[in-house]
C-alpha cells in the first residue's frame, strides 16, 4: 500500500513540474489572451482588417478581428462570411483584451444608421458631383438613347483619346441612368 502512494505522489509531482516548464516559455500576455479567448490568437494587422470590412462593410469590425484571431487569414474569414453571410460576435471576454474605441468608424465610413455614434455621417458624393456633371444634368437636354450608351466604341489612336472617349461614355452613362431614375420617380409620383 505504501509504494502505491508513493507512485501516485511521483506521478503528481512529475505532472506538476511539466505544466510548470511548459507554461513558463509563454509569455505573460499570450497565456492571458489565449486563457481568456480559449484558444492561442493568431497575429492579426491592421491591414487585414482593413481588407476584409472593404469587401464586407456591413460586418462590424470588432467581428472581423475576433475571426480573423481565430482563424488567422483573410481567405478563411471571407469564405465564412460568403457561406454564412455573418461572422460570429465576439465574447465579452473579447473587450476585456481588445476594448472598443471611442471612434470606432474608419475615416471615410458613413456610420450606421441607428447607431451610437454621435458624430454627424458623411455622405458620398453622387456620381453626377463626382464626375462633375451638375452642369450637363441641369441642362436636361434630349435625352440619351440606349444605342448611344450602349454602342461600340471606336478604337481611338492614342491613349488620351481613349480615356477621353471612355470619360465621355461614362457620362452618358450617368446621365441616362439620372434620365431613367427621374423618369420612374415621376411615374411613380403620378401613381
Amino acid at each position: 500500500m505504501g509504494e502505491v502512494i508513493n507512485v501516485v505522489v511521483a506521478f503528481a509531482v512529475i505532472v506538476f513540474i511539466f505544466r510548470w516548464l511548459t507554461t513558463s516559455n509563454d509569455s505573460p500576455s499570450e497565456r492571458s489572451a489565449a486563457d481568456t479567448l480559449g484558444f492561442r490568437p493568431k497575429p492579426v494587422s491592421q491591414d487585414m482588417i482593413d481588407t476584409i470590412s472593404n469587401m464586407f462593410p456591413d460586418i462590424p469590425p470588432d467581428n472581423i478581428r475576433y475571426d480573423l484571431l481565430r482563424t488567422g487569414s483573410v481567405e478563411l474569414s471571407s469564405n465564412k462570411i460568403l457561406e454564412r453571410g455573418f461572422l460570429d460576435p465576439p465574447p465579452p471576454a473579447y473587450f476585456t483584451l481588445y476594448p472598443r474605441d471611442a471612434n470606432p468608424e474608419p475615416a471615410g465610413r458613413p456610420a450606421p444608421a441607428g447607431g451610437a455614434s454621435t458624430t454627424a455621417v458623411k455622405t458620398k458624393p453622387s456620381l453626377i458631383e463626382r464626375y462633375n456633371l451638375q452642369e450637363r444634368a441641369a441642362q436636361a437636354g434630349p435625352e440619351i438613347s440606349e444605342e448611344q450608351i450602349g454602342g461600340k466604341a471606336v478604337w481611338e489612336d492614342s491613349a488620351e483619346k481613349r480615356e477621353a472617349s471612355l470619360k465621355e461614355r461614362k457620362a452618358q452613362m450617368i446621365l441616362a441612368a439620372r434620365q431613367r431614375m427621374l423618369a420612374q420617380q415621376e411615374k411613380s409620383a403620378t401613381s
